[in-house]
């Protein structure tokens, strides 16, 4: 039986750079592969799924309106791939569930948990509700220990802890942060 499944981690962790393994993964044994990304990031071009690293490719968008249905999957489909899932919102993660379990696609979905403030992202939550398999993709903190947040923050390194949920591009950029960073605003000793 094919799954849907959950792979979320603080910024940096290498999510992109996991989802684009899983890709060549399949396609190096010939099997075809759907990419989805976020329509609203457009950090490296719209419908373009980017790492830190450098590496790129072509995706797929979804917008909150987009439906995610069998009919519309081509049938050598061997696996879904989401690129930040945490913009799904419930009834897409429900869709996608369906997809999986009942048309037999494995649905491999990458993102964040939480944003700015620790807050849940829609499709993270429902996400962490309805997969399958629920997987952590670690990454540190600038102190060493384990991140399990993001901190936003502006063009000087500021703090910024209000404002509107998504920001992509412009001044502000994310960071990383343990437990300790996230409450204090500075690591713990």
């Amino acid at each position: 039986m094919a799954k849907l499944f959950w792979r979320y981690g603080a910024m940096a962790a290498g999510k992109t750079l996991a989802l684009l393994g899983v890709a060549h993964n399949y396609e190096r044994l010939g099997r075809s592969v759907l990419i989805y990304t976020a329509q609203l990031d457009h950090r490296y071009g719209e419908g373009v799924v980017g790492t830190r690293l450098g590496l790129q490719r072509p995706a797929r968008t979804f917008a909150p309106d987009t439906v995610f249905d069998a009919v519309d999957m081509p049938t050598d489909t061997a696996c879904i791939l989401f690129d930040e899932a945490q913009f799904l919102n419930r009834r897409q993660v429900s869709e996608l569930h369906r997809l999986a379990v009942l048309h037999g696609f494995p649905v491999i979905c990458y993102g964040l948990r939480s944003d700015f403030r620790g807050e849940a992202f829609e499709g993270a939550a429902a996400l962490a509700t309805l997969a399958d398999q629920v997987e952590e993709l670690k990454t540190v903190c600038r102190c060493g220990r384990k991140a399990s947040f993001n901190i936003r923050v502006d063009a000087q390194g500021l703090r910024i802890k209000e404002g509107e949920q998504v920001s992509i591009g412009g001044d502000a950029s994310y960071v990383a942060a343990c437990p300790h960073q996230f409450y204090t605003d500075r690591c713990k000793d």
